[in-house]
């Protein structure tokens, strides 16, 4: 087991949730870290939109190994990836995937089930575990359920469903369950409370802080596409008010100064 997946194992066994935030690109993960982030999570949604693509399951495979590898070689915290469905629905192509992942240096993934049925992804699981055994190497399996998020059943059977489904993954070799949109406390700690393994669960209008969450059962709280949709919509305004007006002032107020920048970057990920 390499030091970086301990590590990252060992932080979701605290009594206060991991606050994962979530990175797009090496700068970004970079910038997260050098703030006191014990490790990065990435943003599917983020990193597809940085490289030209929409979100949903079409950016490829090599496109986002190339981003992860530049992350991993500025990070010295652990790095765990969202792959969404594993870019492939065959579970040998995904442990492939993710071999290739663990090669990189990261020491966690995110893959959901969506509109999929939940037997594939618990299949897609046993392959990457099976893979990585074989290989002597680890990665934290954050099983992601789309329960919630994507109602794929009725409001009154989604607790359950995803107990269900935490049950069935847990016993495919997922070490974390993900139920993004779950948000109610009562949902919140009876999940807690029924299934085997960490929950984590995503930022929402209305979810309690981070120490309220660890009390109801949380183990990691993630940031999801958030920073970078805030970042887009900054990017735009100060776009607009530049084309319209040729405004210069917008641009000047409160910029991250040159140095701090350079700071981040000056000597880290050298020597890899």
């Amino acid at each position: 087991m390499s030091n970086q997946s301990q590590a990252f194992r060992a932080l979701h066994t605290g009594p206060l949730p991991l606050r994962l935030v979530n990175a797009w690109d090496a700068g970004s993960a970079r910038l997260f870290e050098s703030l006191g982030a014990h490790a990065i999570g990435t943003t599917s949604a983020g990193m597809a939109w940085a490289l030209g693509y929409p979100d949903g399951r079409i950016l490829p495979a090599g496109e986002a190994l190339g981003v992860v590898t530049r992350m991993t070689r500025v990070l010295r915290v652990p790095l765990s990836v969202d792959i969404e469905h594993g870019f492939s629905d065959d579970p040998g192509v995904v442990a492939t995937h993710v071999k290739r992942l663990i090669d990189a240096g990261v020491a966690g993934v995110n893959i959901e089930d969506g509109s999929d049925s939940p037997s594939l992804l618990a299949a897609k699981i046993e392959a990457i575990k099976t893979a990585t055994v074989h290989a002597g190497a680890d990665i934290f399996v954050n099983a992601r359920t789309d329960v919630f998020l994507a109602q794929l059943v009725t409001a009154p059977m989604q607790v359950e469903e995803s107990i269900t489904r935490g049950a069935l993954y847990a016993s495919a070799g997922a070490d974390g369950l993900f139920v993004p949109a779950l948000h109610r406390p009562e949902d919140i700690q009876t999940i807690a409370s029924e299934i085997t393994l960490p929950l984590n669960v995503l930022t929402w209008k209305g979810l309690a802080v981070a120490d309220e969450l660890g009390k109801l059962g949380v183990r990691r709280l993630s940031l999801g596409a958030a920073i970078s949709q805030a970042i887009w919509a900054k990017a735009a305004t100060l776009a607009e008010a530049f084309l319209e007006a040729g405004q210069s002032d917008p641009l000047m107020e409160n910029p991250m100064p040159r140095p701090r920048l350079q700071g981040l970057f000056t000597g880290v990920g050298m020597s890899k």
